[in-house]
């Protein structure tokens, strides 16, 4: 049997742009994020794991250092569960993206995207999944393996769906926070999702900055 800890990364600096972050290099974890990242290797102190893997991408890196830095491990990069590749529309606006035809196809039906210059959905979601089946036969005979996997909103609902049978189409009816904590057991008989969405590690949010607030910070 094989546990799997899919980990959505904590809240990076792009989270006020409204930008597709994608696979931007040099986004890092904002202030609140790196609170996330230190509460949730506080939480998984105790846990046994096995091993720890990241996304590449700098947010997910930071994320899963702040675990291993409770464990004797080293987080080993796996482009297999880095962010959906989405081409042109990296690093663009999400409002105006938002008016785009395609952009309807991603929320109704999303095994139809192909991003321009990127992946389709279906490709994300393939790739995504034979990865946690590489994983579960690497580490299977080892007894209850636990091994943490940090990655993206997208890529974990994708894998959540596959598990529970869903098509993909409904797949954005799952929601996935940043710095959540999924649980996904693989073994002999069926596989089991055991945990979605779980924040309670999270501290609390800073408060909003007001408009006028800000307007006097300025003067």
């Amino acid at each position: 049997m094989v546990t799997f800890f899919l980990i959505r990364h904590a809240t990076n600096e792009w989270v006020q742009t409204g930008r597709l972050a994608g696979w931007t290099p040099n986004v890092h974890l904002n202030d609140y994020g790196k609170q996330q990242a230190a509460a949730l290797g506080e939480r998984l102190a105790k846990v046994t794991l096995t091993a720890i893997y990241s996304s590449p991408l700098e947010r997910t890196v930071e994320t899963a250092n702040a675990i291993a830095a409770h464990h004797n491990l080293t987080v080993i990069l796996e482009e297999g569960i880095g962010e959906v590749r989405y081409g042109k529309w990296q690093g663009k606006k999400l409002e105006k993206l938002a008016q785009k035809k395609r952009w309807a196809i991603v929320q109704n039906v999303p095994s139809r995207m192909q991003f321009p210059e990127g992946e389709t959905m279906r490709g994300a979601q393939m790739r995504a999944v034979d990865t946690i089946e590489r994983l579960y036969l690497q580490y299977n005979e080892q007894k209850d393996a636990t091994i943490a996997l940090v990655s993206h909103s997208d890529i974990i609902k994708m894998i959540i769906a596959h598990y529970l049978g869903m098509h993909l189409d409904l797949f954005q009816r799952i929601n996935i926070s940043t710095a959540s904590l999924s649980v996904l057991v693989l073994g002999k008989g069926r596989p089991t999702v055991e945990r979605v969405n779980d924040t309670c590690h999270n501290p609390p949010p800073p408060p909003p900055i007001s408009e006028e607030k800000t307007s006097k910070d300025s003067e």
